[in-house]
């Protein structure tokens, strides 16, 4: 009997852009295209999905608004606001593979909607992908840190001086902003990218273990 190590192949994680980048950019076009669709519905109803289906901070009628408000947004010009943003983040994130981008997004969006509900103004309807995308560009900058991924690190510099101006939007200002929705996407996106991190480390550990042949 032998005892050898498995070879290590490196996660798809380690990776900047998505292995298939047509599918992906498909991908997030349709995904995009979808809010288009919601935004034309809810025009031609005089924006009641946004009043129905957002988050009315602490109302217990409007807590499922967590899982609808992002799709939803208050006019033409704020969804095409959002959108580009919405492209390139998205398409970035999906360099992990379409399990963990589906895990992340997820967790992004309950986290940044649940923040939403528990300290917005009462009374108000939030909607909107903005915290969905806070929390994209916060786990690319900081992902690449927690994984020691030079290639991700020089990603996140980019991104920072691209765009790294909008992270001003977690503090309070305009009051037609939802800066609650930017502060707990964007921490929502810093736990997903030291959680993705970590679930990296132990898969390259259990890989590396020793295995006995016979």
């Amino acid at each position: 009997m032998a005892t050898s190590a498995r070879p290590y192949r490196p996660r798809s994680s380690a990776r900047i852009f998505p292995r298939r980048p047509f599918l992906a950019a498909v991908g997030m076009l349709l995904f995009t295209f979808v809010l288009y669709l919601v935004e034309a519905y809810d025009q031609t109803t005089g924006q009641a999905l946004d009043r129905d289906d957002g988050i009315v901070a602490r109302d217990p009628h409007h807590l499922v608004g967590i899982l609808w408000a992002p799709l939803l947004h208050g006019g033409w010009a704020h969804l095409e606001s959002n959108a580009p943003f919405f492209l390139i983040f998205g398409f970035l994130v999906l360099a992990g593979g379409l399990r963990q981008f589906i895990v992340v997004t997820a967790f992004i969006w309950a986290l940044s909607g649940l923040g939403v509900w528990l300290i917005s103004p009462p009374g108000v309807p939030t909607v909107g992908a903005s915290g969905v995308i806070f929390g994209w560009l916060v786990f690319l900058l900081f992902r690449g840190f927690f994984s020691g991924s030079l290639k991700q690190i020089l990603l996140a510099v980019v991104l920072f001086l691209l765009w790294g101006g909008v992270l001003l939007g977690v503090l309070p200002g305009d009051p037609g902003v939802s800066w609650q929705a930017h502060l707990f996407g964007a921490l929502a996106g810093i736990l997903c990218a030291r959680m993705v991190a970590s679930a990296d480390r132990n898969r390259a550990s259990r890989s590396r273990e020793p295995v006995i042949r016979q």
